[in-house]
């Protein structure tokens, strides 16, 4: 009888530590889910960072040009004596 016992209990331990490795793998597999999707939302937000970055040197590189045009418009006018 004790030798039963004994064999219902490993059995019982066996069966939980299979299925505590089951809900570990499945636990492992979500985490390597998020973690790479986690990448991939790093990934757009510097590919955003970067645009900005660009589009904010355009915009610098625009003010550069208007502010010399506005010179020489300025210069023009002081010549013909418009102003």
């Amino acid at each position: 009888m004790q030798l039963a016992m004994s064999s219902d209990t490993d059995n019982l331990i066996l069966e939980h530590l299979k299925r505590f490795q089951g809900e570990l793998a499945e636990a492992r597999e979500r985490d390597r889910e998020i973690l790479a999707r986690l990448s991939h939302i790093e990934l757009g937000i510097a590919r955003i960072a970067r645009d900005e970055a660009s589009n904010y040197a355009e915009i610098v590189e625009d003010r550069r040009v208007i502010d010399r045009l506005r010179e020489r418009l300025e210069r023009i006018e002081r010549r013909l004596e418009l102003s």
